[in-house]
């Protein structure tokens, strides 16, 4: 909760806002351009800055007013076009540029938009990086005022670039043979309709698979739409109708993935992260046999993880604190049960693609289902609440949530857990609790999301 009041401008996930509107009108944009180049500069004589976007209809200005400022700061701005965030981290890692910028706001509905900055390595820039960069994007904001968005040349896209990235994710899965599989994936009408075409096209080559690739018809305004990780009910529910194997769906940029088995059953990031850290323990890869999942993972994946000699350490919920932890812990494995899964020997984001790839290659090795791979995972019943409110005050300092929680944590003791967040990326705050009982974690629920609610709520 420190990390959400003290930012004025970046979250968890860079800025995300409703695009045209503060934090992400056209001035303070611009001025996100400026203190990039500017705080680049400082080691760089005319760095290279790569930027990526969703297909939102507001990508196209926010790339030109990005672009525009970083050429004022004496950088160099190159589009990669219709992106996903894990593609515009590999690129900018693998051809020499200082920064990689995506313009998107992942799942998030079309009106919202934002902005993540990854450095020269591909990792997201350390908290510290855009903290000191906040003042001066202010700085700018303030002495600068740009009314019309649309003032700015656009930026042209090199799509040689999307054609690398598709060939990084192959020479992932250099083996991966799809022969007899019936696959469904949903890509939200976002960033990954932009790739999974011509990924499927070359996987399935000799046409020995039946691939059938859903929403990839972006216009601006439908990324998301009912359909999408956030909605993967969508998916599951075409597998079970098309009798496909399985089914898998991507956010809005790409990042995470989620499944869907034979029977229109939704597998997610919690049962990803069991299958992958068996076959990764089962070949010598798992180093120190321990997995990073955070706050948000079912304790039934703890407890399998542990049936399978396997620890598991929880870190804040957020990738770039996941992968904090798996740098500490020299972890090859971490992930969120939103989807967001990393594998450090392969990416050093997390990517919904290069996901569903691994996922596939493990079946196609073992051939074995989802559901026998994932096998003993018993998930306790787990409720989120979500609670829109208008600040986000410590909730340590309000006595009428602190008895809710209190309250719950002394009924649940061993057989439950009690998380209490704000989002990062969106004014909410979230309560989650998981229990055995789920008479018990729905009223405990509740309770302290009306006592957020009675204080905050709008």
């Amino acid at each position: 909760m420190t990390t959400a009041t003290v930012r004025k401008l970046f979250g968890t996930d860079g800025i995300r806002a409703v695009a045209g509107e503060a934090p992400l009108d056209p001035t303070t944009i611009y001025g996100v351009g400026l203190a990039l180049g500017h705080t680049l500069r400082k080691t760089t004589a005319q760095p290279k800055v790569l930027l990526g976007r969703d297909t939102r209809e507001s990508g196209p200005w926010i790339a030109a007013t990005l672009a525009e400022a970083l050429r004022r700061s004496g950088a160099l701005a190159e589009s990669a076009g219709v992106v996903t965030t894990p593609a515009v981290a590999f690129l900018a890692r693998t051809h020499g540029f200082h920064a990689g910028v995506v313009i998107s706001a992942s799942h998030n509905p079309w009106q919202d938009n934002g902005i993540k900055l990854f450095g020269a390595d591909g990792f997201k820039l350390p908290d510290a990086v855009e903290l000191a960069m906040e003042e001066e994007i202010l700085y700018h904001a303030a002495q600068v005022q740009i009314s019309d968005p649309h003032c700015f040349p656009a930026v042209e896209d090199n799509p040689a670039f999307l054609s690398d990235y598709i060939q990084f994710l192959l020479a992932c899965v250099p083996r991966l043979s799809l022969a007899g599989l019936k696959i469904v994936a949903d890509c939200a009408h976002g960033a990954a309709a932009a790739v999974a075409p011509e990924l499927f096209r070359r996987l399935n080559r000799e046409g020995r698979a039946e691939v059938t690739l859903l929403n990839i018809a972006p216009d601006g305004r439908n990324i998301n739409a009912k359909c999408g990780a956030l909605h993967p009910e969508f998916v599951a529910a075409e597998v079970k109708a098309r009798g496909a194997d399985l089914g898998l769906t991507f956010d809005g940029d790409a990042d995470r993935c989620m499944l869907a088995c034979s029977s229109g059953k939704v597998i997610n990031g919690d049962a990803i992260l069991l299958m992958a850290a068996r076959d990764l323990k089962a070949r010598g890869m798992l180093t120190g046999d321990v997995v990073v999942a955070t706050s948000m993972s079912n304790m039934g994946l703890e407890a399998a993880l542990k049936h399978s000699g396997i620890r598991m350490l929880r870190a804040p919920v957020g990738d770039r604190y996941v992968l904090e932890e798996m740098q500490k812990q020299n972890a090859a494995l971490g992930g969120e049960q939103s989807g967001h899964i990393l594998f450090p020997h392969l990416a050093t984001t997390g990517d919904g693609l290069l996901t569903a790839l691994v996922v596939l290659d493990l079946i196609a090795r073992t051939g074995r289902s989802i559901n026998e791979l994932s096998a003993g995972l018993k998930v306790f019943p787990q409720v989120i609440v979500n609670v829109k409110v208008r600040e986000k005050k410590p909730l340590d300092s309000i006595p009428a949530v602190v008895a809710a929680i209190r309250a719950a944590e002394e009924d649940l003791k061993d057989s439950g857990r009690v998380v209490i967040r704000y989002s990062g990326t969106e004014p909410l705050a979230r309560v989650m609790i998981e229990a055995e009982s789920e008479e018990a974690m729905r009223r405990h629920a509740e309770a302290i999301a009306a006592a957020i609610r009675d204080e905050l709520g709008i």
